[in-house]
């Protein structure tokens, strides 16, 4: 696949000069430094999005004074918090308690080097994307762990065990319900899966029968709880637990957190576009050049992510909170079984496709 670090190599005769290991180490740095502010931008102006539709929702305006309908706040709030005090509670473990935000941010911000904006648009296309993109956001469970615990606090430490029991309880929907998708699409490459579904929205994955469609909303409220969504936002109950576990956090430091937030919803929405629902792919045929197609793709993909957070954003200010019982029942003896059940009815479907001769339906059953 011709990505865009071969052709920024090919365009530019001083980078064709330099040596292979000082290329793809400054290639590197680019695109980090490029992820970093991204995510950091595309965080902020979900925030934004959240609190116009709160406002909406609740027959009030919302923020409309800091840039075009406001949509500058959030550099007004980054602002503001780091012209905030950044204290430390003298009880606390000063070491952990620097380095919980940041390992919380880091696991939502790396996922993003593996995802595909479009075709050929990826810091690294790897065989184990999804893997890879699954592992680094439970790290996400270690900083919370350690912002609870170094703070010294009965609030934060109740917010952390409860964010670790209820992210590691749901990992196990989450990650067998994208199991099914490896299942049919037999890759773990997210750029394969989003090429497997091309042609058409009938061949998006969320489409391809019964089971697929049962994930993908197992997938979605797995999605919720792990990213600590209303209705499941039992680690941050600000009626119970004042703030959870970042209580202590003031200034940039809080502000971090909520960044990770933020990036983490936007890194699971670009994953539930990629795996169910066709990624760049319009759903139709573009009669468009191979270059102008690929960014149209990254619109494409970009308008589906927002329509993802939308829809968070729409539930989070519909529904009331959940009982931390009830989560906990909705993970072991709904999701958990309904899960396996679309990974076996797959399983069985892809049997099914190889059994039929070679044509329509078992193409479509296959994703062919």
């Amino acid at each position: 696949m011709h990505t865009w670090l071969d052709g920024l190599i090919e365009s530019s005769s001083w980078l064709q000069g330099l040596p292979a290991g000082l290329l793809y180490l400054v290639a590197m740095v680019a695109a980090g430094a490029f992820l970093l502010i991204f995510s950091a931008v595309l965080a902020g102006e979900t925030v934004w999005l959240e609190r116009r539709g709160a406002g909406r929702m609740q027959a009030r305006i919302g923020p409309n004074r800091v840039g075009p309908q406001g949509l500058l706040q959030f550099l007004a709030d980054a602002l503001k918090l780091l012209a905030k005090e950044d204290i430390i509670p003298s009880s606390a473990d000063k070491t952990m308690f620097r380095l919980a935000p940041i390992i919380v941010f880091a696991g939502a911000f790396v996922g993003f080097a593996v995802i595909p904006f479009g075709y050929g648009i990826v810091v690294a296309d790897m065989n184990v994307g999804l893997f890879l993109v699954l592992s680094l956001t439970s790290i996400e469970v270690v900083g919370v762990i350690m912002a609870g615990w170094a703070s010294n606090s009965k609030w934060a430490v109740l917010g952390s065990m409860r964010e670790v029991a209820q992210m590691v309880s749901y990992e196990m929907p989450l990650g067998i319900s994208a199991l099914a998708i490896v299942v049919l699409g037999g890759t773990l490459n997210l750029t394969d899966l989003v090429v497997q579904q091309s042609g058409g929205v009938w061949n998006w994955y969320v489409f391809r029968g019964p089971f697929a469609f049962i994930a993908f909303f197992t997938f979605g409220t797995a999605m919720l709880a792990s990213l600590k969504r209303a209705p499941f936002d039992l680690p941050e109950a600000e009626s119970e637990l004042v703030a959870g576990y970042h209580t202590e956090y003031t200034g940039f430091r809080f502000a971090i957190f909520f960044l990770g937030e933020y990036a983490g919803m936007i890194l699971f929405s670009l994953l539930a576009a990629i795996l169910f629902l066709g990624g760049w792919d319009p759903g139709f045929p573009l009669p468009l050049t191979e270059g102008l197609l690929r960014w149209v793709g990254f619109l494409v993909l970009m308008g589906k992510v927002f329509i993802l957070l939308f829809v968070m954003i729409w539930i989070r200010w519909s529904l009331p909170r959940f009982r931390i019982d009830k989560v906990m029942y909705l993970c072991y003896k709904v999701l958990l079984p309904w899960s396996i059940v679309c990974v076996v009815g797959i399983a069985l479907q892809v049997l099914l496709a190889d059994a039929l001769p070679d044509g329509v339906i078992a193409d479509w059953l296959m994703g062919r």
